[in-house]
């Protein structure tokens, strides 16, 4: 089984690559947020640590948790984010170890695994290449403003504090330009995975 990894900052289309390739390839997509997501409902890895932690005001009527009262609480004080993320982001990666294992021996050809924090949490030593998926950033913001309501200025403070395209750029193989027409992303996509040595999925 091979393992892709997918990154790149907030805005550059990183869902729109992942489903063209669970359906041209018929990959095994994992996306980090949405592990970290069912972590955190009751009974998940996460839950109990993260709300005894942060006690019963971040709980909403049924128990959950509160997504927009806990990113209230850490947001606002950085050591608190740091203990958020100490207890989500290794389970994540806990989680997410012991699936790719359970892929590889159901004989899954090829799983992708996309997180904003790939490089950051060393998934790059589990994959065995890096595509960095990327947009200009004028692109990124209009995105941002027209699918989150953002402003502009928020959606480039979220962006300042993410990996710069140097630093994505000198880090990962490949690079997916997702600025234009989604058919040209397309054409990059199928020729980089020819070079990764996956042929499109045919029924």
């Amino acid at each position: 089984m091979k393992i892709l990894g997918i990154t790149g900052g907030i805005g550059a289309g990183k869902s729109t690559v992942l489903a063209c390739i669970e359906e041209r390839f018929h990959a095994c997509v994992i996306q980090a947020d949405r592990v970290a997501y069912d972590l955190q409902q009751p009974g998940g890895a996460c839950y109990e640590r993260i709300t005894k932690e942060f006690g019963p005001g971040i709980l909403s009527g049924d128990k959950t948790i509160d997504r927009a009262a806990l990113a209230r609480v850490v947001f606002a004080d950085s050591a608190r984010l740091q203990t958020l993320n100490q207890i989500v982001h290794p389970a994540v990666k806990q989680w997410i170890l012991k699936e790719t294992a359970r892929r590889r021996e159901s004989g899954t050809r090829l799983t992708v695994i996309e997180a904003a924090l790939l490089l950051e949490d060393h998934y790059d030593l589990i994959c065995d290449e890096i595509w960095y998926i990327r947009a200009d950033e004028q692109v990124r913001v209009q995105r941002l403003m027209d699918s989150r309501g953002y402003t502009r200025e928020k959606a480039l403070q979220v962006m300042k504090n993410q990996l710069s395209d140097a630093q994505y750029r000198e880090r990962c193989r490949r690079i997916i330009d997702n600025s234009g027409d989604f058919a040209q992303t397309q054409r990059q996509i199928d020729e980089a995975m020819r070079s990764f040595g996956v042929e499109l999925y045919e029924n």
